[in-house]
């Protein structure tokens, strides 16, 4: 597989999409970007006409149906997104020959362990999204045994679209106060962490340097929502007591959510990638832009 070939990123208009494109114009890839209304996943045929034009070295699917709520009531439409959107794009990557970097979530986990999960944990997710997201997973592993790559993530933000992060940053200036959170533990990740371990890995992938299969792109360390709004609440100088810590009952959502969504990263070192940064690091490097982005 020659690395001279542009790399096609699904999902275009997303927030970690956004930071994929960037790190590869930085990095002086080619990419070709395609949003949501130029590539409808779900059809195989366009999927593979796409990729017979462009001819891509390497596919990064940010494309997916991320509703966790509405996906309850709506898991057909899901699956079709989530799962046979993926068996698509890595059937046509089959035939092209193209590294295929999917990217998945912690959901597929059923949130119940007490340390990190392992790459290879038993999966087991408790709702729909979940369901649809392993789904996906299933398809290009088993679709690319040697050239496919899920890399889940969870507890995304960024400076490119909504997140708790970000919503956090707005509420602290309309409360006196916020009950947040203290029950669900996982990783902060910053999409642009995440971004430019993809474009590692699919260069890695390319020379040959790393093997297909799981990897998990989230962010050292880990906290709670309550821990990170706190966290935010510092980094804007502001009184962190004024959040204070509640339970997921307080907050009932169709979906359940997963109580640990910690993640293990041991994959990284046979790819020879080190792991994302602790979270707090990563978080202080990312405010300003996510400042910038929420108040203008």
């Amino acid at each position: 597989m020659s690395d001279t070939r542009n790399w096609l990123v699904t999902g275009a208009g997303g927030m970690l999409a956004q930071d994929v494109l960037a790190r590869l114009a930085d990095a002086g890839i080619p990419a070709v970007a395609v949003a949501r209304t130029d590539l409808d996943i779900t059809d195989p045929a366009a999927v593979r006409a796409v990729l017979a034009e462009h001819r891509p070295a390497v596919v990064v699917n940010c494309a997916a149906w991320t509703a966790v709520d509405d996906a309850e009531t709506r898991e057909d439409d899901a699956l079709r997104i989530n799962g046979d959107g993926a068996r698509h794009l890595a059937e046509a990557c089959r035939e092209s020959d193209a590294v295929l970097l999917h990217v998945s979530t912690d959901y597929v986990f059923p949130g119940d362990a007490d340390k990190p999960y392992a790459e290879d944990a038993p999966t087991g997710p408790r709702g729909a999204y979940g369901r649809t997201k392993l789904a996906g997973e299933q398809a290009v592993l088993s679709t690319l045994p040697g050239s496919g790559f899920v890399v889940r993530t969870a507890w995304l933000y960024g400076a490119g679209g909504g997140n708790f992060v970000r919503t956090m940053i707005k509420l602290e200036g309309v409360k006196d106060s916020l009950d947040v959170v203290d029950d669900q533990r996982g990783q902060p990740t910053w999409t642009v962490d995440l971004a430019d371990r993809l474009v590692r890995l699919g260069r890695a992938a390319l020379a040959g340097t790393a093997p297909a299969g799981v990897y998990h792109g989230t962010s050292g360390g880990e906290t709670t929502w309550f821990g990170l709004t706190r966290e935010i609440f510092r980094l804007l100088g502001t009184d962190p007591a004024r959040v204070r810590p509640t339970t997921s009952a307080a907050f009932v959502r169709p979906a359940p959510r997963p109580a640990y969504s910690v993640l293990g990263h041991d994959r990284w070192t046979a790819a020879g990638i080190e792991p994302i940064r602790d979270w707090r690091e990563a978080l202080t490097e990312a405010f300003p832009a996510l400042l910038a982005a929420e108040r203008g």
